[in-house]
């Protein structure tokens, strides 16, 4: 492994955990010529589906797209990122659960909408009407009423 600082390419594993649902082992290394300390992450290389956008275009999952979706509508709510990463795994699993080559953008965001309604109801809020593109306010009244219940 390649040392992020310096580039040297030589570095020692000074402690390894795997993580507690066992998705992915956690290493602190440190380089050998700089001394500085690093995080590396290993998990399993998947293949996931290809999104299909509602004007027909095929694009690559991105993993970071999803994060940054999630974060904005988590942004200045009292959720930690341990709680994040473990709805966008939840996501990702049940991606990869269904078997398909290509999945419609809008599963994702129904998927998204589920993680967030158990995270934060106003992070669940915030992500809908902008997903949902409500046309009127009556609309939008209809989700912060079922959110309520």
């Amino acid at each position: 492994m390649k040392c992020p600082f310096c580039g040297h390419s030589e570095t020692q594993v000074m402690e390894t955990r795997i993580s507690e649902d066992g998705d992915f082992i956690r290493r602190r290394r440190q380089c050998g010529a700089c001394d500085k300390r690093f995080t590396t992450y290993e998990r399993p290389d998947v293949a996931f589906p290809s999104i299909v956008k509602k004007d027909g275009r095929r694009i690559e999952y991105e993993r970071a797209k999803l994060i940054g979706s999630m974060n904005l509508a988590l942004r200045k709510r009292p959720v930690s990122t341990e709680q994040i990463d473990s709805a966008i795994e939840r996501i990702e699993e049940k991606l990869l659960n269904l078997g398909l080559r290509e999945v419609p953008s809008g599963r994702i965001g129904e998927l998204v909408m589920r993680e967030l309604k158990k995270l934060d109801k106003v992070a669940y809020v915030r992500f809908a009407s902008v997903y949902r593109s409500f046309e009127d306010i009556d609309e939008f009244k209809s989700l912060v009423d079922e959110v309520r219940r």
